[in-house]
């Protein structure tokens, strides 16, 4: 059984290891909506650039915030 210090370093654990999957899934989804948006209003290959750059930076958002909240909760176990 992990010590109650530990339970901290697992949670960020398991929040880091997740950072790879999120950065991923949030360029897949501006990636396809922008390539629906292209389709839908004949604006192509713009609005599909456009989708790809918003999530690529909402997935490096989102890894900010885990990497910041993880380390917040590895020094709260200390």
């Amino acid at each position: 059984m992990a010590q109650s210090g530990d339970q901290g370093a697992w949670k960020a654990l398991a929040e880091l290891s997740s950072i790879g999957f999120a950065l991923v899934i949030a360029t897949v989804i501006g990636l396809v909506g922008g390539y629906y948006a292209d389709r839908l209003l004949g604006t192509s290959p713009w609005l599909l650039l456009l989708g790809l750059a918003l999530g690529i930076v909402a997935g490096f958002v989102n890894l900010f915030r885990s990497v910041s909240r993880a380390d917040r909760e590895l020094d709260d176990t200390k």
